[in-house]
């Protein structure tokens, strides 16, 4: 074998009283995608974050195209045609997606913004992508904000590509052009690592896989002499039952109605468009749909964060429209949102799991003080309940891997009385042992009667896990079907527009 691009020899790293990795060796060659999996907190970003400059190792030696380097930041490790693309974007949301592309460059942002526009409109071209320029981050969609990750690490010129979960916010669509784009990659010779625990695409994309377990790496295998099933005990470290449970809840009432619901987004431009549908009790109605077809707005509206333009949202025949989020609570509806931004919107970074459970009953709090003995044992029990892994429970919920913090916030929201539970990509990030976890939270709140909209981008997991699914396209409503009796690729031409294949349920 020639001499690979990359070469992690026993590399080790402490944090505090947690080891993160321990004696982890691992290799990357040149035209090689190779593949990354563990659950969450075994290690994998550490890893990651390490061979990019972010870590320097306590231990181990690393190798890049046969020379040995001691990275001291992200841009020495950029030098040498490193690039990672993180699992939470490191963009400037004021600026616009070529700010973003150039900043940090030598010629920094004041450059010939024709030039700039032309470049980056030829790099859209040689690898699929679309974007717009000129569009300020902060108006962007998650899947457009990922796509600027991708065209920032590409306009560095890097030929070994680190991606943390790059297909956690994009649709099978866009993920299907992402794995082109890194095939074409690795046919020129680059060598990509990519972090994932959605084992189909390791499956199909990955010409080797590494897993960790705790720290340690237990396996390197090749893809053509493995399975889902042995990578999943690997991971876990035990046999792992893959079965989703769909348990059918008799004599369901509607409790959430949504009728002829129109949005404007901040463009003024209809983001819903007469949406129509009800919720029931002891049911999981699934929404399907490529990123960007409303599934945010129509999440955050039934919350009461986002303005109705039209239409009515009720609950138990009540309407609920033009109430803030405090004022549905004091009208004893017990709603949990769960969005699909944990850190920008879910969390507060800055603040450990403590404090991050008292901002969800803060304000039910008698008096001037706040229970923080009942919410650290309420954050014990999470810890123990999700398998979260964190030094403390007073740890800022920023410095936790991103599958962790995602725990950390669907604990939360899940450990309330509920009465409607709306949940955007609550797996995303997660691997499949803790997913499965979710899945199990989330029959048991059906079991219990409540009413749950979810918004997945797994199509399997919607067509075993829901009830019902309704699909979106450009913020209208193409169809609202069984799951039991509707097919993947009936979903997908909905997805695509599609209406005739519709059966309305």
């Amino acid at each position: 074998m020639s001499q690979p691009a990359i070469q992690m020899d026993n590399i080790c790293k402490r944090f505090g009283t947690v080891l993160a990795n321990q004696n982890v060796s691992f290799s990357v060659q040149k035209g090689e995608i190779h593949a990354l999996l563990g659950e969450n907190g075994a290690g994998k970003s550490t890893l990651m974050n390490m061979l990019s400059g972010i870590y320097a190792p306590d231990a181990g030696a690393i190798t890049v195209h046969g020379e040995q380097v001691l990275f001291t930041s992200p841009k020495h490790a950029i030098d040498k045609g490193i690039g990672m693309i993180q699992q939470h974007f490191k963009l400037v949301d004021v600026l616009t997606a070529a700010e973003n592309i150039v900043a940090g460059r030598p010629q920094g942002l004041f450059v010939h913004r024709k030039k700039l526009f032309s470049k980056i409109k030829l790099l859209c071209e040689k690898y699929a992508l679309d974007i717009d320029p000129a569009k300020k981050i902060y108006m962007m969609s998650v899947g457009e904000k990922q796509t600027v990750e991708i065209i920032k690490v590409l306009y560095r010129g890097a030929d070994i590509l680190i991606l943390d979960e790059p297909t956690a916010v994009l649709t099978p669509q866009e993920s299907d052009r992402l794995f082109e784009i890194l095939d074409n990659m690795r046919k020129m010779g680059c060598a990509i690592i990519i972090i994932t625990h959605k084992l189909a695409e390791v499956m199909a994309i990955a010409d080797r896989i590494t897993v960790l377990r705790k720290g340690e790496a237990v396996a390197t295998v090749q893809k053509t002499d493995t399975s889902i099933k042995q990578l999943t005990d690997l991971m876990v470290g035990r046999q792992v039952d893959l079965s989703i449970e769909r348990p059918l809840m008799p004599d369901c009432q509607t409790v959430l109605q949504v009728s002829h619901l129109t949005v404007l987004d901040d463009d003024k431009v209809e983001a819903l468009k007469d949406v129509s549908f009800s919720v029931a009790s002891g049911e999981i109605l699934g929404v399907a749909g490529v990123a960007g077809s409303g599934q945010k707005e129509l999440c955050e509206v039934i919350a009461g964060l986002y303005k109705v333009t039209a239409g009515d949202i009720t609950f138990e025949n009540e309407s609920i429209v033009g109430l803030k989020p405090r004022d549905i609570i004091k009208k004893g509806i017990s709603m949990s949102f769960i969005p699909e931004d944990r850190l920008g919107m879910g969390l507060v970074g800055a603040m450990g799991m403590v404090d991050n459970l008292i901002l969800k009953e803060y304000q039910n709090s008698k008096g001037l003080f706040v229970d923080r003995k009942t919410a650290a044992v309420n954050a014990v029990a999470l810890v123990k309940r999700l398998d979260i892994q964190t030094p403390s429970i007073y740890t800022p919920v920023k410095m936790l891997s991103g599958g962790n913090i995602q725990k950390v916030l669907v604990g939360r929201e899940l450990s309330a009385d509920l009465h409607v539970l709306i949940t955007a990509y609550p797996v995303r990030g997660l691997d499949i042992n803790s997913s499965f976890t979710i899945y199990d939270i989330l029959n048991e709140q059906k079991k219990k009667g409540v009413a749950i909209l979810y918004v997945g981008e797994d199509l399997d997991v919607l067509l075993e896990l829901c009830d019902r699914i309704m699909v979106l396209c450009n913020g209208k409503v193409t169809g609202i079907v069984h799951a039991k009796s509707t097919t993947k690729e009936q979903v997908g031409l909905m997805m695509a527009g599609e209406t005739e294949v519709a059966q309305h349920a």
